[in-house]
């Protein structure tokens, strides 16, 4: 993701009718906390290097029999916790940017992203994020170190089994612009 948000923001958002917060990956206030909700279990980490106008990698790991939770910003891991050992059941809803992903682009997409806070609304606009964001992928299954270093340095990966970037059906709601994705010249 990319942006110049100062204030709080989500960055992923999925909710099923028991939990909106099932799996909520959000920007807090303070600029060195993220927060991971599973299951409506808030895990804050702090001493994050999240900087303004520079592209992050953001990914969390749950092990749903465990409920052991990790952040990992820009390949770099924090401190594991425990959370939720529950898992999700139901229908989900995703959002990103008020899209809602059923489960066919390689691009990037700008936009806002709101948390639900119920299962597909409530949203509340001072949350939203307003940026962009590229390359979104979910798993079923907690992924190694190695696996998310190479996400991370965008190196070969197994895309993800639940949401793959590539093989997105959306909907566009709003002000969007989707283009590919420009790589830095080395």
């Amino acid at each position: 993701s990319f942006t110049d948000l100062r204030r709080a923001h989500s960055l992923f958002s999925l909710a099923t009718p028991s939990a909106f917060n099932d799996l909520l990956i959000y920007k807090e206030q303070t600029g060195s906390e993220i927060s991971l909700n599973i299951r409506n279990q808030a895990v804050i980490f702090a001493g994050q290097d999240y900087k303004l106008n520079t592209w992050h990698s953001v990914c969390s790991t749950w092990d749903s029999a465990s409920g052991l939770v990790q952040l990992w910003l820009d390949g770099k891991p924090s401190s594991r916790r425990f959370s939720s050992e529950s898992n999700i059941n139901g229908p989900i809803i995703i959002v990103l940017g008020q899209v809602q992903f059923s489960s066919t682009i390689k691009r990037i997409k700008e936009f806002n992203v709101m948390d639900q806070d119920s299962h597909g609304g409530a949203f509340d606009i001072n949350q939203s994020f307003v940026g962009m964001m590229s390359d979104v992928h979910m798993w079923d299954y907690t992924l190694s170190p190695c696996e998310i270093q190479n996400y991370t340095d965008d190196l070969n990966f197994t895309p993800g089994n639940v949401l793959n970037w590539r093989a997105l059906l959306f909907q566009i709601v709003g002000r969007v612009l989707i283009e590919d994705k420009q790589k830095a010249c080395r």
